[in-house]
């Protein structure tokens, strides 16, 4: 397994945001977590990133204890974080953005990766002198995706990258997802959009108020009776 999480916890003040939370991913898994607005599903990527402490539990990343681990130091280890909004750098450059999400990889490195970025994602290279905050909602999504790509993940965290675009670019964005999927990226897909998630995911978990109530194949998800009425409205 690439990532291990056993009985994770984690509070803000006296509230317990994750209660318990046992989850793993193995190597080149593109693994879904689907629940409703306010189910602590950024909560858990802000835990894994370290931006959030843990209260309890352990977080095992490539067979290490990363629990207490700084969030550079999880950079580093290849954990890579594309947040939800986006939150790209508006006033820089398209350029700029992305050579700052390779700022742990060497100077050698991140000119290789941009080139890469840059026929990932056409659109960017065509306006990569162009502030960031004048691109289209679907065209800063694919910036936030590239720039996490610029720091070489070993497990991409993804946190509602399909929120508020229109259906024809969550589309786009799926397609994205799973190209980096079959090219061998672990990807842990956070996504209110539980029907494009657990579509194009290999296996799939459903949180509720901070637990986890089920874990299964996704394909097994979609059939499940208590995810359609939930999550799929059918």
């Amino acid at each position: 397994m690439l990532l291990e999480i056993r009985g994770l916890t984690s509070h803000y003040g006296r509230i317990q945001a994750l209660k318990g939370v046992d989850l793993e991913i193995a190597e080149g898994e593109l693994v879904a977590l689907v629940g409703a607005n306010g189910a602590s599903k950024t909560t858990l990527l802000r835990t894994l990133s370290g931006v959030q402490p843990a209260s309890g539990g352990t977080i095992r990343f490539a067979g290490d204890d990363i629990t207490r681990a700084s969030p550079d130091s999880r950079v580093r280890r290849g954990i890579v974080q594309v947040p939800e909004g986006r939150q790209v750098f508006g006033p820089l450059s398209v350029a700029d953005n992305l050579r700052l999400g390779g700022y742990t990889r060497p100077a050698a490195e991140v000119a290789q990766s941009l080139e890469t970025a840059y026929d990932m994602f056409p659109a960017l290279k065509a306006r990569r002198r162009q502030p960031a905050g004048t691109l289209s909602g679907g065209q800063q999504q694919m910036l936030a995706i590239a720039r996490a790509l610029m720091a070489r993940p070993r497990l991409l965290l993804l946190d509602e990258p399909s929120m508020g675009l229109a259906p024809i670019l969550v589309e786009e964005i799926f397609a994205v997802v799973t190209a980096l999927a079959s090219r061998g990226t672990t990807i842990f897909l956070v996504e209110q959009n539980a029907h494009g998630a657990l579509s194009i995911a290999d296996r799939g978990y459903v949180i509720e108020t901070g637990a986890i109530v089920l874990a299964d194949a996704a394909a097994a998800l979609l059939a499940n009776a208590r995810v359609k009425e939930a999550y799929l409205g059918l």
